[in-house]
């Protein structure tokens, strides 16, 4: 069984959606978790819902696009939990629209919030795994789309494919110090994120919200199933508790069979 007994996990975006489950899932295999979000009250009542389940939480407010949030919010990590094992980077948004109707604002909000954040949440993590080479282990929340390409999602999908760029990077740089990292690419997930595509993707193209979900969410998948945030918390336990970096710099792509490496 895996077990993150006596680590620290800090996760941004967890106050909801996957960063939520993840959390969940790690307090009940023994790891302490640090709640990011942009939403301090939120956050609060995420770790609230942990301690009162007999794990260990606090809440962060950190917006990841904001160095000094970042920092801050990592150092107040370590200031009550001692350390830092795993980092999370799973903080995302999601805007729509086509290349030439794509609001360059959005663009670098976009880039802002999946790039900077996984690179600035990062640098600020290494500060305490590279310390006396304790190591410890990055994930980075990436998609189908860090593989793939889908209309009306060009800055997302740029975003995503940059996230590999960074975390096989980190794989070679941080080996030395013991520090691993990881990929994970869910398929859809009905998440509030999701949710919220529905009806942009339907009145973008023109369709039913039923036909968005089974002829553009789940066409390419081998069962018409949506991935479930169980099933992207259990591989995040799987990658952090792993022994060793055999899996180093890898993506783990969770979608059923939408995209096969």
């Amino acid at each position: 069984m895996a077990s993150l007994d006596g680590k620290v996990a800090l996760i941004t975006g967890a106050a909801s959606g996957l960063g939520k489950a993840i959390a969940e899932l790690y307090a009940k295999n023994g790891a302490a978790v640090a709640i990011a979000d942009i939403n301090q009250q939120a956050a609060d009542a995420a770790a609230a819902e942990i301690k009162a389940a007999g794990g260990k939480a606090i809440g962060v407010e950190m917006d990841v696009t904001n160095e000094d949030a970042v920092n801050a919010g990592t150092e107040k990590t370590v200031a009550a939990f001692g350390s830092l094992d795993v980092l999370i980077s799973n903080a995302g948004v999601q805007i729509i629209n086509p290349i030439d109707q794509f609001a360059f604002a959005d663009w670098k909000k976009m880039l802002a919030i999946h790039l900077d954040g996984g690179f600035l949440t990062t640098k600020a993590a290494l500060k305490h795994m590279y310390k006396d080479n304790r190591g410890g282990t990055v994930i980075y929340m990436g998609s189908v789309h860090s593989h793939e390409a889908s209309k009306l999602k060009s800055a997302y999908v740029t975003a995503k494919h940059g996230l590999l760029g960074l975390a096989r990077t980190l794989a070679k740089e941080g080996a030395a110090h013991n520090v691993r990292s990881h990929v994970i690419c869910p398929g859809f997930v009905r998440t509030p994120l999701v949710e919220k595509q529905i009806p942009e993707q339907a009145k973008e193209l023109g369709i039913s919200e039923e036909e968005v979900i089974k002829n553009v969410m789940l066409k390419d998948t081998v069962d018409g199933v949506f991935t479930t945030v169980e099933d992207i918390a259990q591989t995040a336990l799987f990658l952090a508790a792993f022994p060793s970096a055999a899996l180093t710099g890898q993506s783990v792509v969770v979608s059923h069979g939408w995209y096969m490496q």
